[in-house]
């Protein structure tokens, strides 16, 4: 095994030469760093961290054109859609202030790929299971924790220097970076981080391993080398597996989970019951009104807050109760569609979706932002409203 310098690695292991090019995804320099290499060592494969969606979006302007809004609230991927644009926005905001477009780099490396005629290849897991995985691992608190992240990251006013973002390419810099977010959020650092180290580099070895390949070039970022690097030599050594099919699935709740889901609806349920028996109807019609006014005025002033259409913002109203007795749908999910139906976005709007989201101005403009921020909001105070009104339920149970 050979190593040159902070962002390369080159591997020699069974007959095989792999190199390994970590780079800054709004790097000028990676962009450079990456044609280069490719030209100069002229490989068999080109192997890129990337996955066809995101290859996708990168190289066809409409791709977020074909985004139908009510079919992701509606099948409850909206929170995981909020996650993928904030990230894609910060991305594009820090890339827009140097001049660089994010993954320009891997495009470079696609393109010097064909000027070779070498094939190349998408190594990385797709993004949505990789999110999926992530939103599954959460806990609710760390649930709140990683949008309360995310959102933050959007708003953030301060900006990195061209030489601060080619920091980010040495491996010391990384590192703090690293504990810093497994101590935060150890389950969705396991999942972006470590279980992407391994399923890089199962897929490098694999197509490094290919008919005829004898040296492969792998264009990753660079806080991916050292971990890929250890799970290539695991691989060759025979202590780790190459097949990583178990990271391509996302865990469902086991029965515990099920039951947890409704916990909060139970809890409801049997608070406004016990008042019946204990000190009657009227007790418990007041416990009822009690839990519908908070529950469904919280989630009315979370649609009211991000401005909905005046039936979304009744909607959420009336129908939070109903979507906390069934924890299989949301809130979000009715205000949502109803703002979608009520305020049905445009085609500029998908044009400039990622754009949009730097700015509180852009978010309320865009149609397909402010959508997901009616979703987001009125979920929220839907969610808050329980936590103020079961307290209080059971002050009245106790005091009937």
């Amino acid at each position: 095994m050979a190593e040159n310098g902070d962002t390369r690695i080159d591997l020699r292991l069974d007959g095989r030469e792999i190199i390994l090019i970590g780079t800054a995804h709004i790097s000028r320099e990676s962009i450079d760093e990456v044609r280069d290499v490719i030209l100069r060592e002229r490989p068999d494969i080109v192997c890129i961290e990337l996955d066809n969606g995101r290859f996708e979006a990168m190289t066809h302007k409409d791709s977020w054109a074909k985004l139908d809004i009510i079919k992701v609230i509606r099948e409850g991927k909206g929170f995981l859609l909020i996650a993928n644009l904030v990230l894609s926005s910060f991305q594009y905001r820090l890339g827009d202030d140097l001049g660089v477009k994010p993954g320009e780099e891997m495009r470079a490396a696609v393109d010097a790929a064909v000027e070779l005629g070498v094939p190349y290849s998408f190594c990385d897991r797709d993004v949505q299971q990789t999110l999926r995985r992530a939103w599954s691992k959460c806990g609710f608190w760390d649930k709140c924790k990683l949008l309360a992240g995310l959102l933050s990251s959007a708003f953030t006013v301060e900006k990195l220097s061209e030489a601060e973002i080619e920091d980010l390419k040495k491996q010391s810099e990384l590192d703090g970076m690293m504990k810093e977010l497994a101590d935060y959020l150890p389950p969705v650092k396991e999942t972006l981080i470590d279980e992407r180290d391994r399923y890089l580099a199962a897929k490098i070895w694999l197509d490094a391993s290919g008919d005829g390949n004898r040296k492969a070039v792998a264009v990753v970022g660079a806080g991916h080398l050292e971990g890929i690097r250890t799970y290539i030599e695991r691989i060759s050594a025979g202590t780790e597996t190459d097949d990583v099919s178990d990271l391509e699935t996302v865990r469902q709740p086991g029965p515990g989970g099920k039951v947890a889901s409704w916990i909060v609806p139970a809890a409801i349920v049997a608070i406004i019951a016990l008042g019946f028996f204990r000190a009657g109807a009227g007790v418990s019609l007041g416990m009822l009104r009690r839990w519908i006014l908070w529950n469904g005025s919280l989630a009315a002033a979370g649609s009211l807050v991000a401005f909905a259409h005046p039936l979304a913002i009744l909607v959420s109203f009336i129908g939070a109760p109903v979507a906390t007795l069934s924890p299989v749908i949301g809130i979000g999910m009715f205000s949502g569609v109803v703002q979608a139906l009520m305020r049905r976005p445009r085609v500029a709007d998908a044009e400039t979706l990622t754009e949009s989201l730097s700015s509180l101005k852009g978010i309320y403009k865009n149609r397909i932002t402010h959508i997901l921020l009616v979703f987001f909001l009125s979920s929220i105070g839907g969610m808050v409203g329980n936590f103020i009104s079961l307290p209080r339920l059971v002050v009245m149970l106790l005091d009937s």
